[in-house]
């Protein structure tokens, strides 16, 4: 009989790697808990320490990158409503 191949959602294998970081327990005891393969777990575990500055780039990215094209297009449209506005109040004077 064929096992089917368990596939993991990113967001447990993220808690089961940074639990392994904190070592409040053992690989094997947390490999133990969640049914997994203790070297699963230093894969996860590895793959977190290594890739763990890719959280601050994205951070940075986004602050560097500037308002988002929804924000703009948001403020093109106050814009033109609050000039539409105001041309209408000039044509009522003059």
């Amino acid at each position: 009989m064929v096992r089917k191949r368990n596939r993991h959602l990113p967001e447990f294998k993220a808690k089961v790697a940074l639990a392994a970081v904190k070592e409040e327990e053992t690989v094997a005891e947390l490999a133990k808990r969640h049914s997994l393969h203790p070297t699963l777990i230093s894969r996860w575990k590895g793959h977190l320490v290594a890739h763990a500055d890719a959280a601050f780039r994205e951070e940075v990215a986004k602050a560097e990158s500037g308002p988002s094209r929804d924000e703009l297009l948001r403020k093109i449209g106050e814009l033109t409503m609050e000039r539409d506005y105001l041309a209408q109040g000039m044509r009522r004077l003059g």
